[in-house]
């Protein structure tokens, strides 16, 4: 036998072993996806039954929106709270239910809060569905690979409100992308989704590529080659799936230009996407008045003088206490802008006061720190924390405010800072995201506030501030304040059920 039939031979006999091993494999393959097949047809056709089944006992249909922390008193629950008013005033034959990890507390308390945080009264009933594991999307769950941890703990968490109601119409007012495929695909729900902020952007790209230390990118990852690759191509995987995920939404909202550019970035959905920023009570902080300041200050250094007072400053912080909110910046900046000022502590008075709340216990350590940190630096009394306050002590420190503070970077909108600018303040703000591209621009030919970035930045802006004319003041208020109207609870309703009712038209009555 020559070498060429020894090689063919030996090719032939190879060939035959491949397909043997090949053959069983295929098999399985072919078995276990027409098992999944098969499994999500049951699971939907289930899902579908449950629904049909609910729909016969309640005779209308039902919206559901999923938000594990609607008790927080944050801008996200703001815009849950409106838009479930503006559905039950449009559609008041609509069920609205609220997915709620809040165990701690009954509908009505919720109901209650959203009252007295947000001024917002529901013309309908609402029905909450209590999720048990809200634990899963708990960011100190998953001290490594946090996005991914929180991502898949969502799926299950939607997997728990899927198994108690099934909706005509799901609506993820949160962010939580992986349970929209779930809601769409096994639920045989119609899915909308608004975005406040994407959970992975280019710009958390860039921060890891260039090394760059931040909140979300610890030191010894951004001083680490290996680690900073690793984390990018981790990074780049998930931006993928998160991409996929968000495209299986039929509507898409999101809360501002910059957010804007990063979905339609990765999630590809432009035909179906829109801007709806979120509802801001401007409203009611209309009726504070915007006195001349400059006749005012005349008069204050007449009677302080006179009794011998102190002219009174106060900057005021809007904020959730949550890490991105950098409050740390807030209390240094404020520190250098007292020593700068020093020279004047017997004409004036500064003091910085922290309005925010607090959704755990995580929140509620990082008060505990930045009081401690407040100490350290010496200002003593001069830092205040309010937390988790009624609308109406909100409302009387904003009016009593000269300087409205701001400090996240990459803030995905900012309604606190829309509601400083809407009280009369003068808003200093961070000069990137949602407030440099939305909110803090120029206004009939004018300046409606000041943007900064860093400690130094910051302090020099409020020292400005502070020093410029009384009048240039009032003039910046006033603009600020008529520019805040493009935000009010009337507009968001308006772009809201503009953007829903192609769903809403398709849901059975």
């Amino acid at each position: 036998m020559s070498g060429h039939d020894q090689l063919v031979l030996c090719l032939c006999e190879f060939t035959r072993l491949l397909w043997k091993l090949l053959l069983p494999l295929v098999l399985l393959t072919v078995f276990l996806v027409a098992f999944l097949v098969l499994l999500v047809a049951g699971l939907r056709l289930w899902f579908q039954s449950n629904r049909s089944a609910r729909r016969a006992l309640d005779g209308r249909p039902t919206v559901a929106f999923f938000h594990p922390y609607c008790h927080a008193g944050g801008g996200g629950e703001r815009v849950l709270w409106c838009a479930i008013r503006a559905l039950q005033n449009r559609y008041p034959e609509v069920n609205i239910v609220v997915y709620t990890g809040d165990l701690e507390v009954t509908g009505a308390q919720i109901l209650d809060g959203a009252r007295r945080r947000f001024n917002i009264v529901l013309p309908g009933p609402v029905q909450f569905v209590f999720l048990a594991h809200r634990v899963l999307v708990e960011p100190s769950l998953f001290p490594h690979f946090t996005l991914l941890g929180q991502s898949v703990g969502s799926i299950f968490l939607g997997w728990d409100a899927l198994m108690q109601c099934v909706p005509d119409l799901y609506v993820d007012s949160m962010g939580y992308a992986f349970t929209l495929p779930l809601f769409r695909y096994l639920g045989g729900c119609s899915v909308a989704s608004y975005v406040h902020y994407p959970t992975i952007s280019t710009d958390m790209l860039s921060v890891v590529s260039e090394r760059n230390p931040r909140f979300n990118n610890a030191d010894y990852v951004s001083n680490n080659l290996f680690l900073s690759a690793a984390k990018l191509v981790y990074y780049c995987l998930f931006a993928v799936l998160y991409g996929a995920a968000g495209s299986c939404s039929h509507v898409v909202m999101v809360n501002s230009s910059w957010t804007l550019d990063h979905i339609l970035a990765l999630w590809r959905a432009r035909d179906r996407t829109s801007v709806v920023y979120p509802p801001c009570p401007v409203e009611h902080f209309l009726d504070i008045p915007i006195l001349d300041e400059e006749k005012e200050e005349e008069k204050e250094e007449e009677s302080a003088a006179a009794a011998n007072r102190k002219r009174r400053y106060s900057v005021v912080s809007v904020a959730q206490f949550r890490p991105e909110k950098d409050h740390r910046l807030q209390i240094r900046a404020f520190k250098k802008l007292v020593d700068r000022r020093a020279g004047m502590q017997e004409e004036e008075s500064l003091r910085l006061v922290l309005i925010g709340g607090c959704r755990d216990q995580g929140d509620r350590d990082r008060v505990l720190m930045l009081r401690g940190l407040s100490q350290e630096l010496g200002l003593g009394e001069r830092v205040e924390f309010r937390l988790n306050v009624p609308f109406d002590e909100l409302k009387r420190e904003l009016a009593g405010a000269t300087i409205g503070l701001h400090t996240m970077w990459n803030e995905h909108f900012g309604i606190g800072v829309v509601e400083c600018m809407a009280a009369g303040t003068v808003v200093l703000a961070h000069k990137s995201g949602g407030p440099r591209r939305d909110i803090v621009v120029p206004f009939e030919g004018g300046p409606t506030g000041f943007l900064a970035e860093d400690e130094d930045g910051y302090a020099d802006a409020m020292d400005r501030i502070l020093r410029l004319p009384a009048g240039v003041r009032t003039e910046i208020r006033r603009r600020a304040r008529q520019s805040a109207t493009r935000f009010s609870d009337r507009e968001f309703e308006n772009c809201f059920l503009a953007a829903m009712e192609p769903l809403m038209n398709t849901l059975e009555r």
